[in-house]
């Protein structure tokens, strides 16, 4: 485990090129946007390959939030792994216990973990199984809480080199604000994308539009989908969530977000 203060001005080296520049940029013209958690991903790519991406929210008395996931060209197995995680590894993560002692006030860490690093029965249950080969976390102190940004590599994936840690060490400020943005932007949506984390990626994009009120003919353009893969991703995802039509899913948020409260 490499553990690094990201708070003062770093060495910047090969993040002055003109693409990390330009991905930067793009990131940061993600915020707000529906699908965030995948745009913002694919302009990170644009300068550091990355297989997934995971935004969780840390508490010290409570279970942690996931509110934005995504992958990148990779078989995404981000919900498997949060479900395994939110279950009860988080109980027991050490990964994270000196970020959080270091985060504080305007501080920023980063953490770089190899999966070999990773205790036993974390590292099997989540690197092994989907094949994850490292993973560097960007870690800042948020409304008493931790935001933890998580880059991961596949095994098929090289290793992160010496440039590619310094180059997240330099950028770990503007996206660690970048997320916090746009969280702070749109938290209904953060909030549903948690209640929402047993449905893959295709049910919650669908769920969550409908929740913005958006018709089947809308959501159908957007994701650029039929209407009738949109009912079935739909029809999916009410099943999962035991409900069957759009004013229990209405309902099902309602209550949700008034026992985040």
């Amino acid at each position: 485990m490499q553990l690094i203060s990201a708070s003062q001005p770093t060495r910047i080296r090969s993040w002055t090129s003109a693409r990390a520049l330009e991905s930067m940029a793009g990131l940061i013209g993600c915020i707000g946007d529906t699908n965030f958690a995948n745009d913002a991903l694919a302009q990170i790519n644009r300068f550091m390959p990355i297989a997934w991406w995971s935004v969780f929210q840390l508490y010290r008395d409570m279970p942690p939030s996931m509110p934005l996931t995504a992958s990148f060209q990779s078989p995404d197995g981000t919900l498997d792994s949060w479900q395994a995680y939110r279950k009860s590894l988080y109980l027991r993560d050490e990964t994270f216990m000196e970020a959080r002692e270091k985060a504080s006030g305007s501080q920023q860490v980063l953490v770089h973990w190899n999966a070999r690093e990773i205790p036993r029965a974390h590292r099997e249950r989540i690197y092994s199984k989907h094949a994850l080969r490292e993973r560097l976390s960007l870690v800042c102190e948020n409304e008493g809480a931790w935001l933890a940004v998580n880059l991961y590599r596949k095994e098929e994936q090289p290793n992160f080199s010496d440039d590619e840690i310094d180059a997240a060490e330099s950028a770990c400020a503007l996206i660690l604000s970048s997320v916090q943005r746009h969280l702070a932007l749109d938290p209904g949506a953060s909030l549903a994308t948690s209640a929402l984390s047993s449905l893959t990626i295709r049910e919650r994009e669908v769920c969550e539009r409908m929740l913005k009120g958006w018709t089947h003919e809308g959501i159908s353009a957007d994701l650029q989908l039929s209407p009738a893969t949109v009912k079935t991703y739909r029809d999916r995802a009410f099943d999962k969530l035991g409900i069957h039509h759009r004013n229990e899913l209405f309902a099902l948020m309602n209550g949700y977000l008034g026992s985040a409260n």
